[in-house]
């Protein structure tokens, strides 16, 4: 994390070393499929991140809006990531607001549930005399 002044980085590096995606192709692939806002515009892989921007993040796990700190290219270890970024208050609540209505939890499902298993079927097939 050098002088912000003299250091130029693209979005998807950055979102690599701040630890938001395992791999720079992931971090592309959501910038490309629109996952991925500056300031409230849809952008390129390689734009340039400048501290003081607000980059909203929607991934399957979760949904994230930070305001940029810093600025590095080089992955490091998890303390120093989280000094590239700091949350907004909005997001923040939003995330809570989610937990407490178990809003990310609507499409899963208790193992067995909805469509019978392989050992489901085999059982039925035996109690029906092969019909199903």
């Amino acid at each position: 994390m050098a002088n912000d002044d003299d250091i130029k980085c693209r979005l998807d590096k950055w979102l690599w070393a701040a630890r938001f995606f395992k791999t720079r192709s992931l971090a592309t692939a959501a910038i490309e499929t629109g996952k991925v806002h500056v300031d409230g515009d849809r952008v390129k892989p390689a734009k340039e991140v400048k501290t003081g921007q607000i980059v909203h993040i929607r991934n399957r796990d979760f949904e994230i809006e930070v305001n940029v700190l810093a600025l590095s290219n080089i992955r490091k270890g998890a303390p120093e990531a989280a000094l590239l970024f700091s949350e907004t208050q909005a997001s923040i609540s939003k995330r809570e607001n989610a937990k407490l209505t178990g809003e990310n939890e609507f499409a899963q499902r208790d193992r067995g549930l909805g469509r019978p298993t392989k050992k489901q079927l085999r059982d039925i097939k035996k109690f029906t005399g092969g019909v199903y």
